[in-house]
Formats: C-alpha cells, structure tokens, sequence
C-alpha cells in the first residue's frame, strides 16, 4: 500500500491538517484499485506528476454532479485520474487521454484492466496540440464534450484552452491543474523559490490565470486545492 505520509502538494496551513483530510476524507473513500495505482506510482521518479487523493476525489464528485458521459483528459501520467474518471463515468461513457508518454501510462494500465473500465478509455499517444486538432477536424467533436481536465505542460495552457473550448458543449466544464504553482504566483521574483525549469511553468500559469479572468466565454472558479485548480464553465 502506498505511503499516505508521502509528501503530496498541497495549499493548506501545514501538512497535519492536508493528512487529517486525506486520513478522514479521502483516504477511507479511495477506491481500492486506486489506491493500487497510486502505490505503483510511488516510486516513479517522476511521482509528483500524479494527481493527489483529494483531487482526485474532487474531479469524480463534479463529473458526477453535470453528469458527464464524454470527457478528455490532457496529460494522462500514470493515470490516477483517467481510472477515477473512468470510474466515475456511467457504463457508456467514454474518456479520451492524451499524453506524448505511453511508457509512463503503462504503468496504469494493469489497474485499469483490474477495473474493468478499459473499455470506456481511449488513450492516444501523441503532442496533446496535433491530437486536440486532430480531434477537431470531425465536426461531429465540437461541443461534444461534457468535461476536460487539464494537467500536462504549462507552455501550452492557454493553446489547449482555445482547442478545449471548441471541443466541450456550452455548459460544459474545462478543469485546468497546478494554476497556483505551489502558492507561488504571488511571488514578484520567483527565481528565488524554483530553479529555471519551475520558472518557466511559473510565468505561463500566470498569464494563464489572467487569460482566464477576463474570458467573457467562460464562468470561472479557482479553488486551493492540491498545487491550485481552475474550474471553467463555457458559456457561449
């Protein structure tokens, strides 16, 4: 079972109380499968891509709340969220993941199998931008997307924003990860907290957050959850 002390980021005051919310809230909800997974990404070296328990938990309650059928998933790791999505989708449902790293998703895939969900899941292993084109040259995909979740890299937020926007339907939901980059964005120098490569991250998410605040296309949300999460409502 996977170390539930193993540090995960998160926006609280201090790390009891995010673990007395995964140990009262999260933990005891997870899905066992999920936890599995979540095992087996512990010791990859890149294990703090994941999706954190609670975000997780959080993704699952709002696909289930507009009662999504048709999804996409942009950056897809080792899947934590593609299977919770999975899960949560009703029997006919169906989840698009896209991620350029097949090798990291076969990490996953014995847990979805395990699932039984294999079925509802498309993965496509390519550039998130050419498959999201790609996706949008069948007319039959525009708006037909009840829900997207966003985590992959941060240079081309707002590319997949334009792209998500075309491919989720009006009233629809784009979810987009880390747009509080570890609480940092308020940072007026942020060399001093991450090296080049996490600068570089720091500044696309912030313009990010301004692109998204003044878009009359969309309602938005942004909650402290996990590293900062956007929650984006199509209007038109």
């Amino acid at each position: 079972m996977a170390d539930d002390k193993k540090k995960i980021y998160h926006l609280l005051q201090n790390d009891d109380l995010y673990q007395y919310l995964l140990d009262t809230s999260v933990y005891p909800r997870e899905p066992e499968v999920l936890k599995e997974l979540r095992d087996a990404t512990s010791s990859h070296p890149l294990a703090f891509y994941g999706t954190a328990p609670d975000c997780g938990q959080f993704l699952s309650m709002v696909m289930r709340l507009i009662g999504a059928k048709k999804t996409i998933e942009v950056g897809v790791f080792t899947g934590y969220s593609l299977l919770a999505t999975a899960l949560t989708l009703p029997e006919d449902g169906k989840v698009i993941g896209i991620d350029i790293n097949r090798k990291s998703y076969d990490v996953g895939v014995p847990f979805i199998k395990k699932a039984g969900v294999s079925h509802k899941i498309e993965f496509i292993e390519s550039s998130a931008l050419l498959a999201l084109d790609n996706l949008l040259e069948d007319p039959k995909n525009e708006g037909a997307f009840d829900f997207a979740f966003v985590d992959a890299d941060k240079d081309n937020y707002a590319n997949y924003h334009e792209r998500c926007l075309n491919l989720v339907k009006v009233g629809g939901l784009i979810v987009y990860d880390n747009t509080l980059w570890g609480g940092t964005v308020t940072v007026p120098d942020v060399s001093l907290v991450f090296p080049d490569s996490r600068k570089r991250g720091w500044v696309e998410l912030v313009e990010l957050n301004k692109l998204l605040a003044k878009d009359p296309r969309i309602e938005i949300s942004q909650i402290p959850l996990g590293d900062g999460m956007t929650l984006c409502k199509r209007l038109k």
